[in-house]
């Protein structure tokens, strides 16, 4: 998967960081060539600001589906110091899409959040709403194996995604992906799909890592505008074409 641009970077951070719904097209084909089957997406207002619209994620996967046939399109639901759980969710139940990502800590800020979350965890398992948790710790993973066992989020089978290091350290301080996985292992019973993307400089060799221990990746200008040797990456496209023949020579090696 590929997270051309994310919340919170720009223009002026990289030139060919997508901004407009164009650019988020026009990165999805190149990306999909490139050999990326699915893409993160994250819309901006007229300004670049982080917008969370059913209405224009309507529209753009419109297009997307045009545009990449066969591509995973899975909309963001991050908050980025704009939106509350309640509008979240609000946004989540107007677009009913077939894919989305939703933070954890983002929907359950503190322990009252959870009659609200609940409800709407299985509303979304009941609505067809496929739901990626995202992780941003090894003590979250607990917490959602935790919510598992407590029946706060129904089903046996869940999307993840872990994510190592941070915006304001890159990938300073990240925990090991052992200590996320060593977790998972807790829940009996459960089943996962997981995903990893990393922060900064170490983005490629820990997404080497996650593949080798059985992981998916995401990979992109969200998390890194850096290739493995530390230069600064032409574009999302040229991630996604490295991080792809990594994986590739995996592959490989495991047959």
């Amino acid at each position: 998967m590929v997270a051309p641009n994310g919340a919170r970077l720009g223009k002026v951070d990289h030139p060919a960081l997508p901004v407009t719904d164009d650019e988020i097209v026009e990165t999805a084909r190149e990306c999909q060539a490139a050999g990326a089957d699915g893409i993160h997406l994250h819309i901006r207002d007229a300004q670049g600001a982080h917008l969370l619209d059913s209405d224009r994620y309507r529209v753009l996967l419109d297009r997307l589906a045009n545009e990449v046939p066969g591509m995973y399109l899975q909309v963001t639901s991050e908050a980025a110091g704009r939106y509350n759980a309640a509008e979240q969710r609000a946004m989540i139940r107007a677009l009913k899409p077939a894919h989305v990502s939703i933070g954890l800590r983002e929907m359950v800020r503190l322990p009252d959040g959870w009659g609200a979350a609940r409800d709407f965890y299985h509303w979304a398992a009941d609505t067809g709403v496929d739901v990626q948790h995202i992780l941003y710790s090894p003590a979250e993973v607990q917490g959602f194996v935790i919510a598992l066992e407590a029946g706060y989020i129904p089903g046996r089978s869940h999307l993840i995604q872990l994510v190592q290091g941070t915006y304001a350290e890159g990938a300073r301080g990240a925990a090991a992906l052992s200590d996320y996985l060593c977790q998972m292992k807790r829940a009996d019973g459960h089943e996962f799909d997981w995903m990893l993307c990393a922060f900064g400089e170490l983005e490629t060799a820990s997404l080497a890592e996650a593949a080798r221990q059985g992981g998916k990746v995401r990979v992109g200008f969200e998390n890194s505008l850096q290739m493995a040797n530390g230069q600064l990456a032409k574009d999302n496209a040229s991630r996604v074409r490295e991080v792809d023949t990594v994986l590739r020579e995996i592959d490989e090696l495991n047959r």
